[in-house]
């Protein structure tokens, strides 16, 4: 059976990523038995013509002041990562010079020649711009990492339903990273929105008992909560490890206008969360 390997890029600009996060989304990406690719993304700063300005502030020395300091953290990171244990065989490591502004974008595109991305998430750092091009921009599912996420087979899995086409893509992925044996709770999320049936959860927890499955459904209350965070703890007190669930989203302007779940996961993620758009 080839190898699974999973994408990890990092952008050397990015400073609220600290090494323990990083390290984090490795180990779960070897807990889930995936090769390693990192990417390091530096920076080329173009020139900037100030006739005016430039008699005052060094406009070119701060630009290149800029790239030496981006591409020495990307050297860091990658001597870090060399040096981390599962990084024998099982872990590749680049540095990619990008013009700025470009790194989502290349990034994105990378990330398609794998199976999946990973994204480290520090802890309460906001709405993650990698996490969004990832998701909306690969056609591939995301897997968040906190910085205190456990690495650990994938014995238990969590999908939030909803019945809707990203739900079953998320569903599909999710499946595919479930250890043999491994269980799936079905979590549907009451009071948010009209659902097209009473009991949606129960209904695809049968249909994934008939292909082999261990599986059951929760129903969730908002009970006031957001649902990121309503979604998260349910998958919590189910004892899964992941939480599976569509990315909402679409484009306006260059913006992306993200569903509420969405947004919640990415400004106050809490376990690993896998997004499929």
């Amino acid at each position: 059976m080839p190898d699974r390997i999973a994408y990890l890029p990092l952008d050397g600009q990015d400073d609220s990523i600290a090494d323990p996060a990083i390290q984090a989304a490795m180990a779960f990406g070897a807990a889930l038995g995936c090769k390693l690719h990192v990417t390091n993304f530096a920076v080329d700063v173009p020139p900037v013509a100030s006739p005016i300005g430039g008699y005052m502030i060094n406009i070119e020395g701060m630009a290149r002041a800029t790239e030496e300091r981006v591409r020495a953290e990307c050297m860091r990171r990658k001597a870090m990562i060399e040096a981390a244990p599962m990084a024998d065989k099982a872990v590749t490591v680049t540095v990619r010079e990008i013009a700025m502004g470009g790194v989502m974008g290349a990034a994105a595109i990378e990330a398609r020649a794998y199976d999946l991305s990973l994204v480290p998430v520090q802890d309460d750092a906001g709405p993650q711009d990698m996490a969004r091009a990832l998701v909306f921009d690969t056609g591939l599912p995301v897997i968040l990492v906190p910085e205190n996420g456990t690495a650990a087979p994938l014995n238990h899995i969590a999908v939030a339903w909803d019945g809707s086409r990203v739900a079953a893509r998320a569903l599909n992925d999710a499946l595919h990273l479930l250890a043999p044996g491994g269980r799936v709770t079905v979590l549907t999320v009451h009071g948010e929105k009209a659902l097209a049936t009473e009991d949606l959860a129960g209904n695809l927890a049968a249909t994934l008992r008939l292909r082999g499955f261990d599986a059951k459904a929760a129903n969730i209350a908002l009970d006031g909560r957001p649902i990121g965070a309503a979604l998260q703890a349910g998958a919590t007190e189910a004892g899964a490890g992941l939480l599976a669930m569509g990315g909402f989203g679409h484009s306006r302007l260059r913006d992306f206008i993200l569903g509420g779940a969405t947004l919640g996961i990415l400004s106050h993620l809490r376990m690993p969360v896998l997004l499929s758009h």
